[in-house]
């Protein structure tokens, strides 16, 4: 049965795209913590996985030109941490705009809102900078539109041309476009206006 077990979670990880991000409790559907620690303790050993922290782990990229590994995916750790302490987490500002393609500059300082404690979190060789938020401003955070919402406040109204316009169509399916234009309602009046335009285009 423990075999079993272990070999679930190797086929777990096995699907994991490159660069993805993990912790033990990620397999606590499977097995016991025990047997858990076990397994990544025998695959990291094996070079299958990468330890990154004290328990986090990754599936590591390999630089197709150089041959070596790359650094953590911090975006993919930050999700990961997050879903060990059950923290509800937003890229902010230069990193959310980042991350969607609408900024090709990776700021020197990584932020994430966050509904858990203020603290930083090394991550290979970069630091994530965890901001405790308010409930308002962690409403809505479970869409694509609050990371959204947070490229836009980044770059501003006058940052926002036919090219962002068009990325963001892209990015967006019809149901998150749907949802963005809902949650967008209430808030900036120039940001509602990006969302009705966004949604009202033709697919």
């Amino acid at each position: 049965m423990m075999q079993t077990m272990r070999d679930q979670i190797i086929t777990r990880i096995e699907r994991l795209p490159k660069g993805d991000a993990f912790s033990a409790k990620d397999f606590l559907d499977i097995a016991s913590r025990g047997t858990i620690d076990v397994a990544l303790a025998s695959l990291t050993r094996s070079g299958a996985i990468r330890r990154v922290r004290r328990g986090l782990y990754d599936v590591p990229r390999v630089n197709p030109d150089l041959g070596g590994e790359l650094s953590p995916d911090i975006d993919r750790a930050a999700q990961a941490i997050a879903r060990r302490q059950r923290w509800k987490i937003i890229p902010e500002g230069a990193w959310a705009a980042n991350l969607l393609g609408l900024s090709t500059q990776v700021p020197a300082r990584i932020v994430y809102l966050t509904d858990g404690p203020s603290k930083t979190v090394p991550i290979g060789r970069r630091t994530i900078h965890l901001k405790h938020a308010g409930p308002k401003s962690m409403t809505g955070l479970e869409s694509k539109s609050a990371l959204v919402v947070q490229a836009l406040r980044h770059l501003g109204k006058e940052g926002i041309g036919s090219q962002e316009m068009s990325k963001l169509r892209a990015l967006l399916s019809p149901a998150e476009k749907r949802r963005f234009l809902s949650d967008a309602r209430f808030g900036v009046d120039w940001i509602y206006e990006v969302a009705r335009r966004i949604e009202e285009a033709p697919a």
